[in-house]
């Protein structure tokens, strides 16, 4: 099977049909490169914390770069290493993303929101949840997390946008992207050496420049201050389009929202599981001949954990194409599992809670313009989010 533009135009669909005949499927990325693509629950969950499948490239047998080509000055970075040295690269990053260091960020989320939303009734009775909010707000929230000046913004923005664009010449103009963004963050690093500032970007710094040698190369550092950006403004985007989306879609739980009947956190959860932005893991390299379900798979091929279809794997979700937030969601995949279960999980369900609730109370006449199935979406295999989302208000 071709994991084609069809495939990736109406995914759920199609992993419906693939759960209905195959756990593991031998398919074709769309570059050609032979992949194993993993849909069912139990073999997903099982597979990403499985140590005999590697994220490290190096450990790849068949040909093609689909999905992993990166620019070299980028590639050590968390996905692309497994245990012992992803385990000390994430535990510079853990004490970031805690709970409780998350939670005192609160304040400063709701104050971006609230502003935004000014900004929204100033403009009038349309606007797009894409543009207006959700995008600006996941930069601010992770620029400011690790020390973006502002007036820099608008070029990440940018190339993000190239990073995720489906043109024909989206592959070249990506890497180009790329490599303006590693220019960009190795010159912000030289500036924060010099005039360290309170953020994340300055405290990992000082793990490179730690009086017992660096905990980190320049190389790790420049690495993980492109994925953190990258993810933390992306998916969590996303998640917020997707969840306004969700609610509008359903008027019932709106209500139960904006009554206070039905907790934000529910609501949270459940749009991860039924939409998560996160299609697809990063790729992974069989260490040794193995199984997984019925699939043999050789040493040195590539597999593909479909965190979307376990998410909607019947055997572990009742209903699962429904929307409810009234479900036990508990074991869903969209921020992963095992090693490289995504650090930003907390920061990204805050700042969904936050901006949803804050948007559907302030606007109580807040409405979809036009059909739900004439949105217009982003898509690759790995992300899927709304281009735009517009709404009367």
């Amino acid at each position: 099977m071709l994991l084609d533009e069809s495939f990736q135009a109406d995914p759920h669909a199609s992993y419906a049909a693939l759960r209905c005949t195959t756990a593991s499927l031998r398919a074709l990325a769309p570059d050609g490169a032979p992949v194993w693509l993993v849909t069912s629950y139990h073999d997903v969950r099982a597979s990403a914390a499985d140590p005999r499948l590697s994220v490290n490239k190096d450990h790849a047998r068949t040909a093609g770069r689909h999905g992993d080509s990166m620019p070299p000055e980028l590639n050590a970075h968390l996905l692309n290493t497994d245990p012992p040295a992803h385990t000390r690269l994430r535990r510079l990053i853990n004490s970031a993303f805690t709970k409780q260091r998350t939670e005192q960020l609160r304040q400063s989320i709701q104050e971006v929101t609230d502003q935004l939303l000014d900004q929204l009734a100033a403009r009038g009775s349309h606007a797009d949840i894409v543009a207006d909010l959700a995008m600006p707000l996941s930069l601010t929230v992770i620029s400011n997390l690790l020390g973006i000046p502002e007036n820099d913004r608008p070029d990440f923005r940018s190339w993000t946008d190239t990073l995720l664009s489906p043109a024909p010449d989206a592959a070249v103009q990506s890497r180009k992207a790329m490599r303006e963004m590693h220019r960009f963050l190795a010159e912000l690093i030289d500036r924060k050496r010099d005039v360290p500032g309170d953020d994340l970007l300055s405290a990992l710094i000082n793990e490179h420049n730690h009086q017992d040698g660096p905990r980190l190369s320049r190389a790790e550092l420049v690495a993980m201050a492109f994925l953190l950006l990258f993810g933390g403004y992306h998916n969590s985007a996303g998640l917020i389009s997707t969840t306004v989306l969700a609610l509008l879609s359903h008027p019932a739980h709106l209500t139960a929202v904006r009554s206070g009947k039905l907790a934000m956190d529910r609501v949270t959860e459940e749009a991860l599981r039924w939409n998560s932005p996160a299609m697809l893991a990063v790729r992974r390299f069989a260490t040794q001949d193995m199984q997984i379900g019925d699939a043999a798979i050789c040493k040195g091929e590539r597999v593909w954990l479909a965190w979307a279809s376990a998410n909607r794997h019947p055997g572990q979700f009742v209903t699962p194409e429904t929307f409810d937030p009234t479900r036990d969601t508990r074991g869903h995949l969209a921020f992963g599992h095992g090693p490289h279960y995504c650090p930003g999980a907390s920061l990204a369900r805050l700042e969904n809670q936050i901006a949803v609730t804050s948007l559907v109370r302030r606007f109580p006449k807040l409405s979809l313009i036009g059909p739900a199935s004439k949105l217009q979406w982003t898509t690759s295999l790995r992300n899927r989010s709304l281009r735009e989302l517009p709404v009367s208000m």
